[in-house]
């Protein structure tokens, strides 16, 4: 691409204007070297010019590993008999959100699979529960999709945000991903419900995914640019023993960080994590999503025996905070990049349209 051509998609792309399919197309079209060191250098001008170089980081809880749904892509998968199933109860989840609190944690993330048996009631008695011993503490969930009554009754009880990735915007892709019994319109219904409520919503994508095309991901991005989600989560499609998609080859780090990058300018305030899937494909991955303009951080907490079990893909990094070494280690990596770590609330603190203006 020439420079200035790409000089100019940038300026929109950090502009208030809306952003046409084509001005996507040509940003997504595979950038020199210079152009991505560019592009790169530019989001993480913007993160630190919003967040300094703090990266916040959340005390991740797998909670259950038993899902009624059957989506092609995802270890916990009702029909995958290699799956190994458990289910926390109340008292485990309090104890791993004390462990997190003598950490220095300001937010549990609660993340699961869509588990029959830890309903909406249930489950907002757990939240309950930490909102009462854990006031000031931000408390998000990764549970799926719910009714809006069961949103509504979790959002009564204490949770300030929600986490539910739309996977792709495009439906034909989306019946190809997940079972017949699932429906992108319902998905976008639970988006809806949970801006309407009040919630902080994290939306995002799988990068790679089986069947994903270029196209694709344009849709994914203006579908983005129309939910405004205070948070996006996007990494790399990786496939999971057991399922429909275990011979697949994993989606692109490369493509991920670019796309965290453009994410970066066009939602300047966003908290965007450094998944496990890319430090999961990348020894460095963190470091390297972190300098393409990622803010979050996401340690898990889940106690060991139990975190071995949550095979959403094969080879999943565990390792991320069962001891206060290993934020240690975090810690020196981030230093070495020259971040630290923020233990605040880091809430989202402003509108994603407020652009920021290239340099």
């Amino acid at each position: 691409m020439r420079e200035n051509d790409f000089d100019n998609l940038l300026e929109l792309l950090a502009s208030p204007a809306s952003m046409p399919a084509d001005a996507w197309r040509r940003l997504l079209a595979e950038p020199d070297y210079g152009q991505r060191r560019q592009l790169a250098l530019l989001a993480r001008g913007v993160a630190q010019s919003n967040f300094s170089t703090g990266v916040y980081v959340r005390a991740l809880i797998e909670i259950s590993s038993y899902c009624r749904n059957n989506c092609n892509y995802c270890g916990l998968r009702c029909a995958n008999k290699l799956a190994q199933r458990y289910r926390l109860g109340k008292d485990e989840i309090l104890g791993c959100c004390r462990f997190a609190a003598t950490l220095g944690f300001n937010t549990f993330v609660l993340q699961g699979g869509e588990d029959p048996v830890q309903g909406d009631e249930w489950l907002a008695d757990v939240v309950a529960a930490i909102r009462s011993e854990f006031p000031e503490k931000a408390i998000t969930l990764s549970v799926g999709e719910r009714t809006s009554e069961g949103y509504s009754l979790l959002r009564n009880a204490g949770a300030d945000r929600y986490l539910l990735r739309h996977e792709t915007a495009n439906a034909g892709h989306y019946s190809m991903l997940h079972p017949h019994s699932m429906s992108q319109a319902n998905r976008l219904r639970c988006l809806a419900d949970l801006k309407r409520l009040g919630y902080q919503v994290g939306a995002g994508m799988m990068v790679g995914s089986p069947g994903q095309t270029a196209e694709h991901l344009v849709e994914d991005l203006m579908l983005l640019d129309e939910l405004q989600p205070q948070m996006i989560g996007i990494g790399p499609f990786i496939p999971a023993t057991g399922t429909p998609f275990a011979g697949e080859q994993p989606g692109s780090v490369e493509l991920t960080l670019q796309l965290i990058s453009l994410l970066r300018l066009r939602f300047p305030k966003a908290l965007i994590p450094a998944t496990t899937a890319v430090a999961t494909l990348c020894d460095d991955g963190t470091e390297r999503a972190v300098l393409a303009g990622a803010n979050v951080v996401m340690p898990n907490v889940t106690p060991p025996s139990y975190c071995e079990k949550y095979t959403i893909y094969d080879n999943k990094k565990n390792n991320g905070s069962e001891s206060a070494q290993q934020l240690d280690v975090l810690a020196g990596k981030l230093d070495k990049i020259g971040y630290f770590i923020d233990y605040s609330r880091g809430d989202f603190n402003g509108g994603s349209s407020a652009r920021s203006a290239v340099k």
